[in-house]
């Protein structure tokens, strides 16, 4: 297991700990041991963190004879690459040896070579203020780049040149803008530039790299205003190039909202809305959402502009841009559905009846708080009076959802006769007939609420003999009942 993240550093480096006593065994064999990366960083912010990875002089065969005997398991994917991993006193960690890694032209693959200098190893990462270190057993503070002054500055700025950084690891481009999302920190001026000038080394790098950064940057804090300053450098278009679409040309006759300034306003909200528990999938079906605008745009010869069923061709540009990406297929699903949905709600004002919640609670299904969440997300008018009645509105329907869920259970919705039921009662074999009389029956559960099994036979009678069928004489449907007559039974 990993170390939970609000264990503060010092308690990890206590006297005694798992960790100085692994310090202690590579002392003893002249091998240094530094703590590196996001729990330097993180502990003189005062933020939590789960990384713990250690960089070493040893080799990874000299680490992995100092790890085992004290492991309670090693695990050795990296190995090749310098890395042993083991967990030590119920501790997940990481060691590497110092290295440098480089991407040549055109591949995906770093070509590591091995140092014996700290100051080396520590160059090669990807920012300032991840290029700190903390000596161990000694606990000794290592800062060659000056990390700590642009941790204060809250400036992400490059241990070397940014040319010959983001060209050694063209992902560290995207990763700035991860970065600035996740620790709200600026970007060096410098950088952008280089960022600018570089952006097409993105293309060496793979699907499910990008697609990790992204949704480490979703994630974050600030995911609008760093996803704005990615599209600023044109990056966006090797991973997410309907973002750009988005900015749809401002014509003077025929003003309308700037779909992109909308879009990073609705992925603002959503963030603010689910700041408490982030989720992915609302984050991504905010950022998306509205990509269908730029194909469904249209402006009618009074100067109006529709983007008639965006929601639509969005739901399907946005499950193969998923794709593309390599998101697993859960969230492609889940992303797809929120999309296809989330513009219903906009007939609410119209008046819905119980059927129509009933109808939307079912088709949303699992996904109905994140459905709603983008809903809400998706309401940025300035119009205080106008924001205010459409967030009642969505009070109400969640109100009302609530007082049905408790009368009809309505995420378990069936129809009152399940498939074994209606085929017998028709007297006919499974196929598309008894597909199409559940989907019947379920329509008029939607519409009508809980009907009872006697209502149900009686309208599936009547389903059955419309089409043709002529239902088993197994089951007699019963007898309408008079006005203000009463069954025996009650």
């Amino acid at each position: 297991m990993s170390p939970p993240p609000d264990v503060p550093l010092a308690e990890l480096l206590a006297e005694g700990s798992p960790l100085l006593q692994l310090s202690e065994r590579f002392r003893a064999q002249e091998r240094a041991l530094y703590l590196v990366g996001g729990r330097v960083r993180d502990a003189f912010m005062g933020r939590p963190s789960e990384d713990l990875d250690f960089a070493t002089d040893a080799t990874p065969d000299e680490t992995l004879a100092l790890v085992k005997p004290v492991a309670e398991a090693v695990w050795l994917q990296g190995f090749r690459f310098g890395t042993v991993g083991a967990q030590i006193g119920g501790i997940a960690m990481e060691i590497t040896t110092f290295r440098t890694e480089t991407y040549e032209p055109d591949s995906r693959h770093p070509e590591v070579t091995f140092t014996s200098e700290i100051e080396v190893d520590l160059s090669r990462r990807d920012f300032t203020v991840n290029a700190m270190a903390v000596r161990l057993p000694e606990k000794q503070a290592i800062d060659p780049f000056d990390g700590l002054t642009d941790l204060k500055k809250k400036l992400l700025r490059t241990p070397i040149e940014p040319e010959a950084s983001f060209t050694d690891d063209p992902l560290r481009m995207l990763r700035a803008f991860r970065f600035a999302s996740q620790l709200e920190f600026e970007i060096a001026p410098d950088v952008l530039e280089t960022i600018t000038r570089l952006k097409d080394k993105l293309s060496t790098i793979s699907a499910e790299r990008m697609r990790d950064e992204l949704s480490r940057l979703l994630l974050g804090r600030a995911p609008a205003r760093a996803l704005r300053l990615a599209e600023a450098t044109g990056i966006t278009e090797h991973f997410l190039p309907e973002l750009s679409s988005l900015k749809l040309e401002q014509d003077p006759v025929h003003k309308h909202k700037d779909v992109f300034h909308h879009t990073l306003a609705v992925l603002d909200r959503a963030t603010k809305l689910d700041a408490d528990r982030p989720k992915l999938e609302v984050r991504l079906a905010a950022l998306l959402h509205d990509i269908g605008k730029p194909k469904t745009r249209r402006i009618d010869p009074q100067g109006g502009v529709s983007f008639h069923h965006h929601e639509m061709v969005g739901a399907d540009m946005a499950r193969e841009r998923l794709r593309k990406l390599r998101y697993p297929n859960e969230v492609v699903r889940a992303v797809e559905a929120t999309i296809r949905l989330h513009h219903r709600f906009h007939t609410y004002g119209l008046g819905w009846t119980d059927s129509a919640v009933r109808r939307y609670v079912r088709d949303a299904g699992s996904l109905l708080e994140q459905l709603n969440t983008l809903v809400r997300a998706d309401c940025t008018t300035r119009n205080p009076a106008k924001a205010k009645r459409l967030a009642q509105r969505m009070d109400e329907l969640e109100e009302r959802i609530a007082s049905l869920a408790q009368e009809e259970e309505l995420l378990q919705i069936r129809p009152d006769l399940d498939g074994v039921q209606i085929a017998s009662y028709l007297g006919i074999p499974p196929g598309p007939a008894i597909g199409e009389a559940r989907t019947f029956l379920l329509d008029q559960r939607l519409e009508h609420g809980p009907l009872g099994d006697d209502e149900a036979y009686r309208r599936l009678h009547s389903w059955a003999r419309e089409r043709g069928i002529e239902p088993a004489a197994l089951r007699v449907p019963p007898k309408e009942k008079k006005p203000g007559s009463q069954d025996q039974s009650e």
